[in-house]
């Protein structure tokens, strides 16, 4: 019945926000007007959104970030040998710049540019890393990677290195992440290399819990998505009502995230106002999983062509670096 999630949109559910991202207002109304209903996984990242993330980083399931950096640990003498001294070094999407200590240590590069849309953890964590590398130039960039960024012009006369770890990638349809690649060429410029995270396609018992551990952090991550819309967009819904769900889509060759209405409710969202029935849902997130060979096809679409890649004992996971081919 709607009767108690009717009488729950107070004025505020139906009245316009005024000082929201227009952005997110704009994705968040336009997704949950459109069937099937969907949210852009990179507003995910409020500061605790960032922080839900980061535990997820440590939880046995979630098998990505420790493969991912015990590669880039292993590989790091070789990679700073094929990219050479006194690049640029640029990450899209940093977050933490957990993993970039690595890079940073053994590629002695001539700046370091993080660009993140949380701005709050990006400058916390170009912060802490200025305290540890106290010579580097760190110029960090709040806004969103993908579309072409205009880097600053200290770094003008060096070569780039772009930096694209974590299997970020994957959160893209196919047709977006060419397009994201070539967005990043540009970006990056002529003669620029990538170093790219990808994680592969696996068995299903390590998959799906790496999306829904039994600690419930991956649930919490996903509905605090509703808390945001909440709280900046002067939404009404009612979080509780919402589960999460992880799903393989096998034809699709991805793990999808869900949030699942578990009865029928109505809500407000800025001025706006929607109804959901038991069992619709909102479609929050992709997760891409590729092959050896999908991956080079994508990567060469997009504008660079695979220099080495280094892949775990288990084939849980891969990290690839390419050269610009685009300009």
């Amino acid at each position: 019945m709607l009767g108690d999630d009717v009488r729950a949109l107070h004025a505020d559910g139906l009245r316009p926000s005024l000082a929201a991202d227009p952005a997110f207002r704009r994705d968040v109304v336009s997704g949950l007007t459109a069937r099937p209903r969907t949210i852009p996984p990179r507003w995910f990242y409020d500061r605790e959104g960032s922080a839900l993330f980061e535990k997820i980083t440590t939880l046995p399931e979630y098998y990505l970030t420790r493969t991912e950096r015990t590669l880039l640990q292993d590989a790091a003498k070789e990679i700073a040998a094929l990219v050479g001294p006194r690049r640029a070094i640029v990450e899209f999407g940093s977050g933490s710049s957990s993993k970039t200590t690595i890079l940073l240590a053994a590629l002695n590069p001539t700046a370091y540019v993080p660009i993140d849309i949380a701005g709050d953890m990006l400058r916390e964590s170009a912060a802490n890393l200025s305290t540890i590398f106290r010579e580097l130039p760190i110029y960090p960039i709040e806004g969103d990677f993908t579309h072409a960024v205009r880097l600053p012009p200290q770094i003008a006369p060096a070569p780039r290195l772009g930096f694209f770890p974590g299997s970020t990638i994957g959160n893209l349809l196919v047709p977006d992440a060419v397009n994201l690649l070539r967005s990043m060429a540009s970006t990056l410029g002529g003669g620029s290399m990538l170093l790219i995270g990808v994680d592969r396609i696996k068995d299903l018992g390590i998959l799906l819990p790496a999306y829904d551990d039994a600690a419930g952090v991956t649930a919490a991550f996903n509905r605090n998505i509703l808390h945001r819309i909440n709280k900046e967009l002067r939404g009404t819904i009612p979080v509780d009502a919402f589960r999460h769900r992880a799903r393989w889509n096998d034809e699709e060759a991805r793990i999808e995230m869900h949030l699942e209405a578990e009865r029928d409710i109505a809500f407000g969202v800025d001025g706006h106002f929607f109804h959901m029935a038991e069992g619709e849902t909102i479609h929050t997130e992709n997760s891409l999983k590729y092959g050896p060979r999908d991956v080079g096809v994508l990567l060469r679409a997009g504008g660079w062509s695979p220099v080495k890649t280094w892949t775990d004992r288990e084939e849980l996971f891969s990290v690839i670096l390419a050269q610009e081919t685009a300009n």
